[in-house]
């Protein structure tokens, strides 16, 4: 089940973020981040406050994915803060979207995605966005596949260590 966000889903879906971040980038991929940066990171930017001003925002969609009634998944989206020179007001970009290793190949991230896009098209933006970690090459793939277009580069911060990032486009309905 996919649903949107509401107030009380805030801690759960920032443990659920900083499960995923480790899965995914620590466990997963084996990014050697220094544990002070990564533990820094989840604290601050996968906070509960971060997740409960994102839900309380119009500007914001928040979603979470549920199997047998958990959490196990969520994906976030809203303006587009990436770094580069053709963002424009109304740009929207995808932020996040994670589910647990345990929840993968239920259908449940392919839903996410639908859900999550359908949204931010319907907000009519001239583009939509993702930023990706350069080394997810699957992530990559299935974004080709759905027409979005390696558009630029840039490093995001987990506290002093900078991973390198694609910038993905996608055009709009704008």
């Amino acid at each position: 089940m996919i649903r949107r966000a509401v107030a009380s889903d805030a801690a759960t879906l920032s443990r659920l973020a900083i499960d995923t971040f480790f899965e995914t980038f620590v466990d997963g991929f084996g990014i050697p981040y220094p544990p002070a940066d990564r533990d820094a990171y989840a604290a601050t930017k996968l906070a509960p406050t971060v997740f409960a001003e994102r839900i309380a925002d119009p500007a914001f969609g928040v979603w979470v994915a549920e199997h047998d009634g958990a959490a196990v998944g969520f994906a976030v989206a809203g303006p587009c803060g990436l770094p580069h020179a053709d963002v424009v007001d109304g740009d929207l970009e995808l932020k996040q979207l994670y589910l647990l290793q345990s929840a993968q190949g239920l259908g449940l991230g392919g839903g996410l995605f639908e859900t999550t896009i359908a949204w931010m098209e319907a907000q009519a933006p001239n583009a939509l966005w993702i930023g990706v970690w350069s080394g997810n090459i699957k992530a990559q793939r299935l974004y080709a596949a759905l027409g979005f277009e390696k558009a630029g580069e840039y490093q995001f911060a987990v506290g002093s260590w900078l991973d390198d990032e694609f910038i993905l486009r996608r055009a709009g309905r704008g």
